[in-house]
């Protein structure tokens, strides 16, 4: 039985316990205070600057994981958090930077958000249309007529990662996107030539020979890869992506993809529209488009080499940014309904 000083001495236990978990709780809170703060100190005194190229549709996960992996931040969630706390992650900018592992991640950040690119650069951005990067070389001070010059296919015949690309055809898909010095003596033909050896660099013959193996040739497997470049961001959704047109192709199903659409009614100087009519609109015409729809990068290019082993006959980019795959018309269109109420409203 309980008496009154046991009753006492209970009470003195719980209170001291509750005292003691407070200030438990309290020293917890101040140590990851401390390390947060700590993680947003620079890396190092090193002033060496380090060139980073955001592309466009990176996450606030993707960028902190590739500031990370690159030293220019110590902790890629303490990076995360302090975007999220100046609400800022969606004025991260893509481009190409100049970042020192000196800086902060509040300098870092400011760089990124205000869009302070790196000025000697020119860069070509993943997924960027020919009239893009054409657009980008003006920008960058060459003058028109050189830039419509250089981009000239007949330039480059010789070069070998155009060997596949027929006669005729322009440099769409063929630009690798990269980030090139610029200096006062550079000519708009130095940096397309520079790309076409990255393109080629990536055109490997192991690359080349997956792709065949998928029942394409490599000009088919660029055009397939700029649309798996349009239509994923994510690596594993690219697989997947590439695995649908493939299996579609091989069906004899009409692959159906917006990006073709919209690439030919914008080359028509039209608004985008799924029912434009053009040799580019895959919901009017069997087969791939006539060619690609924009430059690609490593990832689009060995999706479409390995694509995903798995069995699906469709997909849909909800407005959330998941992609959502369905193997029958049904499940399909389920999804549309459930998770494209925007994107999907043509």
């Amino acid at each position: 039985m309980n008496t009154p000083k046991h009753k006492g001495l209970w009470a003195k236990i719980i209170i001291a316990l509750f005292v003691l978990a407070i200030l438990l709780t309290g020293s917890v809170i101040i140590g990851v205070r401390r390390v947060y703060q700590n993680n947003l100190k620079p890396v190092a005194s090193n002033q060496k600057s380090v060139t980073i190229t955001i592309p466009p549709g990176y996450s606030l996960g993707d960028v902190a994981s590739l500031l990370k992996k690159r030293g220019i931040i110590k902790s890629d969630w303490a990076f995360s958090q302090y975007v999220r706390d100046k609400q800022a992650d969606a004025d991260i900018k893509a481009g190409t930077y100049e970042l020192s592992p000196s800086q902060s991640v509040q300098e870092i950040v400011s760089i990124i958000t205000l869009g302070k690119i790196k000025t000697d650069l020119i860069t070509i951005l993943p997924g960027q249309r020919l009239s893009q990067v054409r657009a980008i070389f003006i920008g960058s001070g060459f003058s028109e007529a050189s830039v419509e010059a250089a981009f000239k296919s007949d330039l480059y015949k010789n070069h070998p990662a155009l060997v596949d690309k027929p006669a005729g055809a322009n440099l769409e898909g063929y630009l690798y996107p990269d980030s090139f010095q610029r200096t006062s003596t550079t000519k708009p033909e130095d940096i397309i030539r520079e790309s076409l050896d990255q393109m080629q660099k990536q055109l490997t013959p192991d690359i080349r020979a997956a792709i065949n193996k998928q029942g394409l040739n490599v000009y088919q497997g660029i055009i397939l890869a700029s649309m798996v470049e349009q239509e994923a961001n994510n690596t594993a959704d690219r697989n997947r992506v590439a695995q649908v047109f493939l299996s579609r192709l091989h069906s004899d199903l009409r692959l159906e993809s917006d990006v073709t659409a919209f690439y030919g009614a914008i080359l028509a100087g039209q608004a985008r529209s799924v029912t434009y009519e053009s040799a580019y609109n895959t919901y009017l015409h069997d087969g791939l488009p006539v060619g690609p729809i924009s430059n690609v990068s490593a990832s689009s290019l060995h999706a479409v080499a390995y694509p995903a082993n798995s069995n699906y006959l469709y997909f849909v980019a909800g407005d959330d940014g998941t992609v959502y795959f369905s193997q029958t018309l049904q499940e399909h269109q389920a999804q549309v309904d459930r998770y494209c109420k925007q994107n999907c409203a043509h």
